[in-house]
């Protein structure tokens, strides 16, 4: 099975229009049957799945963007792991690379909120409600934890999708990893990416894209992403990462945690996944979504 958003792919057209409006649902098989009694997956009390997060170097918590409930649970469980391990970093797709040095200093304290939106100019890169998120930011801030950018720039991004990796500047270059750390091999996760782009695109109109070339931008996001987060585990080893992106980035591991635990072969490293939206529509699909579900109840 697999839960999919376009939402969550914030699709790039060759027009080089942002299709991330809104969470599009894409499904082939209905099922309304809870995900966990349909998954080979961890159903368990969240009691026991924050003791199980504690133990990990690595927590993914996959959100619907525009749900607010997983953002609520999301700070719910980074307050739980910062009382249990003390030193913990989050890492967010929503922020773009270059804007490092605006979140670092609106955690000094040296800007305000107000300012850390304009700055890293949050509305036009990102747009969903700052109010999802703004609780996580002030959690940070009240208790010194550093957070990270992780995403893509959305110029190159949008270059990428116009003219490929082979069309960038040196100077757009300098927040991606290299082309040779850019892994397009998964099979599968191309078929699980290009099968929900195309079923959102039967419902539009308008020029199709280059689907490799989409398909490219997705696993670019990733490896960024997953670039970021293994450059600060490397210089900061004692810290556990808590990472906050879209179900798609995460499900099955073929988005950004397979790509961390490649960059850090050389150690052991302990990462655990949570789906925080498990009553969705899924593809059928062999294999575990994620290590667990999130239960609201």
């Amino acid at each position: 099975m697999l839960f999919f958003q376009i939402g969550q792919l914030c699709a790039l057209s060759l027009g080089i229009v942002l299709l991330c409006s809104s969470s599009v649902g894409v499904q082939s098989l209905p099922n309304s049957a809870p995900l966990a009694e349909r998954e080979n997956i961890a159903s368990v009390e969240r009691s026991q799945i924050l003791s199980e997060l504690v133990k990990a170097d690595v927590v993914y918590l996959g959100e619907i963007h525009d749900r607010a409930e997983d953002h609520q649970a999301q700070l719910e469980i980074i307050q739980h792991l910062h009382r249990r391990r003390g030193r913990v970093a989050i890492a967010m797709e929503m922020f773009q690379r270059p804007y490092q040095d605006s979140l670092n200093r609106y955690l000094a304290g040296e800007i305000t909120e107000e300012q850390l939106l304009e700055e890293t100019e949050y509305q036009k890169r990102w747009g969903f409600p700052w109010e999802y998120y703004a609780p996580i930011l002030r959690y940070a801030k009240e208790n010194r934890l550093p957070v990270l950018a992780l995403n893509t720039p959305t110029e190159v991004s949008r270059q990428v999708t116009r003219g490929g990796l082979e069309s960038l500047t040196p100077d757009q270059r300098r927040f991606i990893p290299p082309d040779n750390e850019i892994d397009t091999d998964n099979a599968e996760y191309r078929k699980i990416v290009l099968e929900a782009f195309k079923q959102h695109q039967a419902g539009s109109h308008g020029s199709s894209p280059n689907l490799e070339r989409f398909f490219l931008v997705q696993v670019l996001w990733d490896e960024t992403m997953a670039e970021a987060i293994a450059n600060f585990i490397k210089t900061q080893p004692d810290y556990q990462v808590v990472v906050l992106a879209g179900s798609g980035h995460i499900i099955y591991g073929y988005g950004i945690p397979s790509r961390v635990a490649r960059r850090l072969s050389d150690r052991k490293l302990l990462q655990r996944s949570v789906l925080l939206s498990p009553n969705s529509d899924t593809f059928d699909r062999d294999g575990k979504v994620a290590d667990f579900l999130w239960n609201y109840k």
